[in-house]
């Protein structure tokens, strides 16, 4: 967790800050960057550096001067320049590791170009900037109203106003392109402040809601995926995945971004093996493959017109059967370079934890039962004594 308002209670319970990312120490944003170069000191001749990272509503971030030299930390509120008037974000980084993801994210290095910090937000700002976004919530319902009144195919997804009210950011998800001039005169005339849509993509949206995935841990965009990269149904072909819709596809509606995590090393995999399309040249007939498994290194083939009789080969006996048939020759079967499979070893469990049986409560004691048949051994002595 970030800070430590969001340990457990007493009773086990989360507590939770309920700043949904807003609280000071900024842990709880997946673009939290940790300032590694906090503690370090700046060589004697080398200038401090004054650009400073400031962070809003829905991960947006942007650079910003401090030409006033404000004493800033990571946490402090600021008073921004905006366009138009002044923007409320949080400090996220200050220092030599902004010149680092400047440098990083390819921007200009001159600050001069970057806009300024005004001043640390005072208690009017806060709550000036805490009021709007209060009032979000019930603008994104009313925006969605009029949308559907135009019947726009598009979806109001989050309301961002600025921080002095001047202006309201309409982030929208949509397939086509949406003419929203129309749109734009309604809000403008409905919320009386500047209006700019912003569309984002389906992935982007999916990562602000948040969920669980169909492998029942959080999703990954949302957590810590920053680098939305185009996913292709030949990610999942070269995976032997089955071209299922509802299996390949997340809660975007896209394909899932895990496809490309470990298409590195199905690609470098498959470079031994050869084109399932090349056929075997043997003294029985063609041979065709019918399916490979990239992880044992193995193939099958058969024979054409003898589809239900596969036959078992490793991936160096396909190749050696290939080379063979480039220089004219014809093997004489599959079966001679057919793999042999090890048999099996049975695996013999052992009781390494100390568990005893789940049925050792349905067995009677024995312990009881002998001191039972004891006792009766020794009424039978008894007896024979007396009598």
């Amino acid at each position: 967790m970030g800070c430590a308002s969001c340990n457990t209670g007493k009773d086990g319970t989360p507590r939770g800050c309920k700043n949904n990312g807003t609280c000071g120490s900024d842990g709880c944003n997946k673009l939290t960057v940790f300032d590694w170069l906090g503690n370090m000191s700046l060589p004697a001749e080398m200038p401090p550096f004054y650009g400073v990272e400031v962070r809003f509503k829905n991960g947006r971030k942007a650079f910003f001067d401090n030409r006033d030299r404000l004493g800033l930390s990571i946490g402090d509120v600021v008073a921004t320049e905006a366009s138009p008037g002044h923007d409320i974000g949080m400090v996220t980084l200050t220092g030599e590791l902004v010149r680092v993801q400047i440098k990083h994210k390819k921007e200009f290095m001159n600050l001069e170009s970057y806009p300024k910090i005004y001043r640390k937000a005072t208690k009017k700002d806060i709550d000036l900037w805490q009021s709007l976004r209060d009032k979000e919530a019930e603008v994104q319902k009313r925006a969605r109203e009029i949308a559907m009144g135009l019947n726009l195919k598009m979806k109001i997804s989050d309301v961002e106003y600025q921080g002095d009210g001047g202006k309201a950011i309409f982030y929208y998800t949509a397939e086509e392109r949406v003419d929203f001039r129309q749109l734009i005169k309604e809000f403008a005339r409905a919320f009386s402040t500047r209006i700019e849509m912003k569309q984002v993509g389906f992935r982007q949206e999916a990562a602000r809601l948040g969920g669980i995935g169909s492998c029942g841990r959080e999703l990954c965009c949302s957590t810590w995926l920053t680098d939305f990269r185009s996913v292709s149904t030949a990610a999942a072909r070269y995976q032997q995945l089955s071209l299922n819709p509802q299996k390949l596809a997340g809660q975007c509606g896209k394909l899932k971004c895990c496809l490309n995590f470990e298409l590195d090393a199905y690609m470098e995999a498959l470079k031994v093996f050869p084109k399932m399309e090349v056929k075997l040249k043997t003294e029985k007939g063609l041979a065709l493959c019918q399916k490979i498994d990239i992880f044992k290194g193995l193939m099958w083939y058969c024979y054409d017109k003898e589809w239900m009789n596969w036959h078992e080969l490793s991936v160096e006996k396909v190749n050696e059967i290939i080379q063979a048939n480039k220089k004219g020759e014809k093997v004489e079967s599959l079966e001679a370079y057919a793999h042999e499979a090890l048999p099996k070893e049975k695996e013999a469990f052992s009781n390494v934890v100390g568990q005893d049986s789940l049925t050792r409560f349905d067995q009677p004691r024995r312990k009881k039962s002998r001191k039972r048949n004891r006792g009766a051994r020794n009424r039978r002595k008894n007896q024979k004594k007396n009598a």
